[in-house]
């Protein structure tokens, strides 16, 4: 049964047991990425990971847009390590001095797809806090994730973030969403 004013999803909503596991791995991903534990996070991504944050638009009239084919960032998992790998050398000055970061996984929505994925979306509230003089950066995000259960969990198979303004308040985006 469909919400009025919520457009119909795809597949059989999670049951609870099913909900409960989703989110508990929203919520220990955001915990590795809150304490700077990358390689532990890419653990959590499929071989064939694509990680998108399209560019949001305002229109005059309406609600925001995405602009098509452009994108904050498009990556796969070599440009992920990659990112990593740089964040783990002395040449990571983007994050120096290095973000304290906190994130808020909430409205977590997931639908079983008919080959056996979740499609999950989920509202991101980031957090970050750097050096001691710097104003604090707040990130309204919404995300629409793929996953593929892996074992007793989840892989990440796709990630769509749709920020909620069309200018960015912060410094840089050297953190993961």
């Amino acid at each position: 049964m469909t919400e009025p004013g919520l457009v119909a999803e795809p597949g059989r909503r999670l049951d609870a047991a099913e909900q409960h596991a989703v989110e508990q791995f929203l919520y220990d991903e955001a915990a590795l990425l809150d304490r700077h534990r990358y390689r532990d996070w890419l653990a959590t991504l499929s071989p064939g990971v694509r990680y998108r944050m399209p560019i949001t638009v305002s229109v005059a009239q309406g609600r925001p847009d995405q602009l098509a084919g452009l994108q904050h960032f498009d990556e796969d998992l070599y440009g992920l390590t990659k990112r990593v790998e740089r964040l783990e050398t002395d040449h990571a000055w983007t994050e120096e001095p290095p973000s304290r970061p906190r994130r808020f996984v909430t409205n977590v929505r997931g639908f079983w797809l008919d080959d056996g994925d979740l499609d999950v979306h989920s509202s991101l509230l980031l957090f970050r806090s750097r050096g001691d003089i710097r104003p604090p950066e707040w990130l309204s995000a919404g995300r629409r994730d793929r996953l593929r259960p892996d074992g007793p969990g989840f892989v990440i198979v796709r990630r769509e973030i749709s920020v909620d303004e069309s200018v960015l308040r912060t410094q840089n985006l050297a953190l993961f969403i």
